[in-house]
Formats: C-alpha cells, sequence, structure tokens
C-alpha cells in the first residue's frame, strides 16, 4: 500500500483556506459599509439609521463646487478648511474602485485640456428616464424645489446666506476652477452637465451616486447633478454629512448659528430626498468638524 502523507494534505487544506479567504477578502475590499441616517416625512424629529452594503464599483461620488474661491469669505475659508478632509475621502473611495466626478460648476472650461474632462465628453450617450433638460420641469442648469417631494428649506437663504459679520460680502463671480488641494486623479471625470453625468453613470453602471461638497441648501440639491436630480433619475442616493455646508447667515430666521442651520438642512435631506452618512464610514478616521463649530 503506498503510504500516506497527512502532512501534505494539512499543506493542501491551509493553501486552499487561505484562497477563500483572500478571495472573500478582496471582495469585502471592495464594498462600503455605510450607517445610513435618514426620517420619514410623517415624523422628521425620529431619526433612523440602517446598515448598507454598497460595491463600489457601482457607486459614484460627486464633488459639487468645490471652488477654489468664493463671493462669501466665510463660505471660502470652510471650503478652505474641509477639503484636505474631503480629498482623503475620495483617495480611500478611489481606493475600493468608485468613480470621482469632480463637478465645479461653472469653471469646466478650464479643463478642457484635461483627460478628465475627455472622458466625461467621450462617454458614449444614454437616454436617461427622464428629460434631462426640458426647461418648464428642470430648468437647463438648475432643479428646482418640487412641492410634490419636499417642504420648503427650514433655513432662510433669501439673502444668499453670507455669514460674515458685521459687513456682508459682495456677490461676484470669484471662481475659477476647483481648489487645488481636492485632487483629480487620471481616473477620475469631471463634468457638470447633466447629460454628461448621466452618461458616465450609464457607461460604468454606476447604481449608487454619492454627494459631497458646497452648499448644500443650493447647488447640492439643485445642481443638475445634485441630489434631486439623482433621486429622480431612480439611484441610490447619499449624502457625506460632515463633508458639506450651508450658506446660511444665523442673522436670518430661525435665528439659529450657522452650523445648526446646516444640521436643519440636513435633516431636511434626510427627510424629503435621500439618506446620509459620515465619512469615517469610508475613511476610518473621525468625522470632519469645522474649526468655527463650538457647539
Amino acid at each position: 500500500m503506498k503510504p500516506q502523507h497527512p502532512t501534505n494534505n494539512g499543506v493542501h487544506s491551509l493553501t486552499l483556506l487561505l484562497l477563500v479567504m483572500t478571495s472573500t477578502s478582496n471582495l469585502l475590499a471592495t464594498d462600503f459599509q455605510l450607517t445610513l441616517r435618514d426620517r420619514s416625512k410623517e415624523a422628521p424629529s425620529t431619526v433612523k439609521e440602517s446598515k448598507a452594503t454598497w460595491d463600489a464599483k457601482k457607486t459614484v461620488i460627486i464633488v459639487c463646487d468645490m471652488w477654489d474661491d468664493h463671493w462669501c469669505k466665510s463660505a471660502a475659508r470652510r471650503v478652505t478648511e474641509m477639503a484636505p478632509a474631503l480629498d482623503r475621502l475620495l483617495n480611500a473611495a478611489r481606493g475600493k474602485g468608485a468613480l470621482i466626478i469632480h463637478a465645479p460648476s461653472s469653471v469646466t472650461a478650464h479643463y478642457d485640456k484635461h483627460p478628465q474632462r475627455s472622458t466625461a465628453k467621450n462617454a458614449p450617450f444614454a437616454k436617461a428616464p427622464i428629460e434631462l433638460s426640458k426647461a418648464e420641469r428642470w430648468g437647463t442648469t438648475w432643479c428646482w424645489p418640487d412641492p410634490a417631494f419636499e417642504s420648503v428649506l427650514p433655513i432662510d437663504d433669501s439673502d444668499m446666506g453670507c455669514s460674515c459679520h458685521p459687513e456682508k460680502c459682495e456677490i461676484r463671480d470669484a471662481w475659477t476652477q476647483q481648489i487645488d488641494s481636492i485632487t483629480i486623479h487620471p481616473k477620475d471625470a469631471i463634468t457638470d452637465e447633466a447629460q454628461e453625468t448621466y452618461n458616465l453613470l450609464a457607461a460604468n453602471d454606476i447604481e449608487n451616486v454619492i454627494l459631497c461638497g458646497v452648499h448644500l441648501n443650493m447647488c447640492v440639491l439643485g445642481r443638475p447633478f445634485g441630489i434631486r436630480q439623482m433621486v429622480k433619475l431612480g439611484k441610490n442616493v447619499a449624502l457625506i454629512r460632515d463633508l458639506t455646508d450651508t450658506m446660511y447667515n444665523p442673522s436670518r430666521p430661525p435665528g439659529v448659528d450657522h452650523f445648526t442651520g446646516t444640521d436643519l438642512v440636513v435633516a431636511h435631506v434626510e427627510q424629503h430626498w435621500c439618506p446620509s452618512f459620515e465619512s469615517s464610514d469610508i475613511t476610518g478616521k473621525p468625522a470632519f468638524r469645522f474649526r468655527e463649530d463650538q457647539r
């Protein structure tokens, strides 16, 4: 009888186990494990949290209007402070295979010679389930508040929300590009257009859309690549609530501090549009917090 070699069998079993473990680890490495927070329209004060697993390779993170400057000095200061934390988030998300779209509205021409801009321009046309530029419904560049979906915003931003005190800033086109402290990686894309954004989603088989950047009560909600549009396109949408900001002047109703005003808009989004989560779900690091937020 041919002798048995239990040691070799054990080695083969261990090798097989390691292969299985490695394969499982690789699968998990491409997932986002998110704690999604939302609220019902009927009971907005009741916060609900749920665990979700999103395949990073079927997920896009859209960076909204993180410009190099802003007409409001306090808004510009907060963008500068937040940008490095947002950049770390994007690096972590890329490492798992997520698509990153940089959307610095109205200044994408600055990137016309960049390959990432060509990536967006050259994505194959995909017909959307809604008319992306139907003026009477959407506006060609803006998705306005829709009473069928949401109540009025919880903050009064009718003065455009400059929080500088005592002197307010003059409204002007201060931005020329995205802020340099956010890296634009070779595999990223650059666009602020609805159709190009949808083409990219279709070409990359994107099911999940994550929004971050500024300003939540205006651009993050209302741009043609923003929350309202993405929800109506039928995507799974989420907001990174610690990597956003608002244009809110605390002297306007409801008369709370700036950061509480931002929290109120986050709650509005959770109630009417989509859940939110913290950047720590992706980075494994503590959530971002503005230095001025002394609450």
